[in-house]
C-alpha cells in the first residue's frame, strides 16, 4: 500500500472519486454514531431515549449529570485526541514517505511522554508540560532522522527500524520515570501512560480541544495540494516550485505539536495515527485536501467509540483506551507491513 501515485494504482482506492455529498453524508453518520455509542455506554448503560431527554434538560438528574457533566466532555476530549493523532500520523506518512509511519511506531509519543512525565514529576505548571512535551516530540523526530542518516542512506525501511528501536528505548526510559515516581502518583500516571482520557489536565478536557482540532485542520488546508506534489519525490517537487526543506521542517514541527497537544491529554496512546489515515487513504485516494480533514474527523470518531468501549467492558472498572487502540493496531500493522513488502515499498 504505498503514498505514491503509481504505486498507488496496484491498490487503486474503493472509491477514488466519491461525490462529495456521499463523503460528508458518510462523515457526519460515522461522527454521529460514535457520539452516540459514547452518550449510550459507561460504567451506566442509557437507552437512546433517556439520552434525548438528558439532552434537553429533561428526566431524571443524574442522568442529566452523567450526560452533560460526564460524557459529553469526555467525548469531546476523545474527538479532538484522536483526531491529532491521525493528522500526525497523516503528516508524518507523506513526510518520511513511509506507508508505516505513526507517532507511536516512529518513537515520537515516545518523545513527548518522556517531557510530559519528567514534568508532572518535577511539578511544573500545565503550559511546561505541554510546552516540554512538543520539544520531547520535535526532538525525538530529530533524533530519529539523523540517527537514520549516521547508518546509511534514509529509506521507509530504515526510517521505520529505527523508529521502533527508539520507541523501544522511550519506553525503558518511561519505565524507569515511572519506578522513580512517587508511590501517590503511581496509579495515575501509569494509566496515562497506557493511553487514558480519565486524567486529563488544562483546557483541552474542558472543550477546547474541538476548536484546537479544526483549527489544525484549517492551518494545514493550504499545503494539502504541496503535500499532493511531495509525494511525487523531493526532485520532482523541487522541480516544480515547492520549497521542500521548509516545508518538512514546518511539517514536522506541526506534526510534533499534534503529537504533544495528544499525549498530554491522554498519555501514549498506539496506531491511530497509522489505522486512520489508512482507512481514508484506501477509501478515497492520497489526495491530501480529502485526506487531512478526513483524517482528522475519523480519527476523533475512531477514538471515541474506542473510549465508550473501554468505559463499559469491564464496566464500573475501566480500561485505558490505549489497550483497545492496541489490539486493533497491532493485527493491522502486520497486515500493512506484509502488503507494503509484497509492493516493494519498503525496500525503496
Amino acid at each position: 500500500m504505498g503514498l505514491s501515485p503509481s504505486r498507488g494504482r496496484e491498490h487503486p482506492p474503493l472509491f477514488a472519486h466519491p461525490p462529495l455529498f456521499l463523503l460528508i453524508a458518510a462523515t457526519i453518520a460515522i461522527m454521529a454514531g460514535s457520539c452516540l455509542v459514547g452518550l449510550m455506554l459507561g460504567g451506566v448503560a442509557l437507552p437512546p431515549l433517556s439520552i434525548l431527554e438528558a439532552l434537553r434538560h429533561e428526566g431524571p438528574a443524574v442522568v442529566q449529570t452523567i450526560i452533560w457533566k460526564l460524557r459529553i466532555p469526555r467525548i469531546l476530549l476523545a474527538f479532538s485526541v484522536g483526531g491529532l493523532l491521525a493528522l500526525s500520523g497523516a503528516l508524518l506518512q507523506v513526510l518520511l514517505r513511509n506507508p508505516l509511519a505513526d507517532p507511536y511506531v516512529l518513537g515520537v509519543s515516545g518523545g513527548a511522554a518522556v517531557a510530559a512525565l519528567l514534568s508532572f514529576m518535577i511539578g511544573l505548571p500545565l503550559y511546561w508540560v505541554m510546552g516540554n512535551a512538543f520539544l520531547g516530540a520535535a526532538l525525538a523526530t530529530a533524533l530519529l532522522l539523523l540517527l537514520t542518516r549516521l547508518t546509511g542512506p534514509i529509506t521507509p525501511i530504515r526510517l521505520l527500524l529505527t523508529g521502533i528501536i527508539m520507541a523501544s528505548g522511550l519506553s525503558a526510559v518511561v519505565t524507569l520515570l515511572l519506578a522513580l515516581s512517587p508511590e501517590p502518583t503511581l496509579h495515575t500516571l501509569l494509566f496515562w501512560l497506557m493511553g487514558s482520557l480519565a486524567y486529563s489536565p488544562g483546557l483541552m478536557a474542558a472543550g477546547m480541544g474541538l476548536p484546537a482540532l479544526l483549527l489544525a485542520i484549517l492551518v494545514l488546508w493550504p499545503f494539502a495540494g504541496e503535500l499532493n506534489v511531495l509525494l511525487r519525490g523531493v526532485e520532482t517537487a523541487q522541480s516544480l516550485g515547492v520549497h521542500t526543506g521548509r516545508l518538512t521542517l514546518g511539517l514536522y514541527l506541526f506534526a510534533s505539536l499534534c503529537t504533544a497537544l495528544a499525549v498530554t491529554q491522554a498519555g501514549m496512546i498506539g496506531f491511530v495515527g497509522l489505522i486512520v489515515p489508512h482507512l481514508v487513504r484506501m477509501t478515497v485516494g492520497a489526495d491530501h485536501r480529502k485526506l487531512l480533514p478526513l483524517a482528522g474527523l475519523w480519527g476523533g470518531s475512531l477514538l471515541v467509540a474506542a473510549d465508550a468501549l473501554a468505559r463499559s467492558l469491564l464496566a464500573p472498572r475501566e480500561l485505558p483506551v490505549g489497550v483497545l487502540t492496541a489490539f486493533l493496531g497491532v493485527p493491522l500493522f502486520l497486515l500493512l507491513l506484509a502488503r507494503s513488502n509484497r509492493t516493494g515499498i519498503l525496500r525503496s
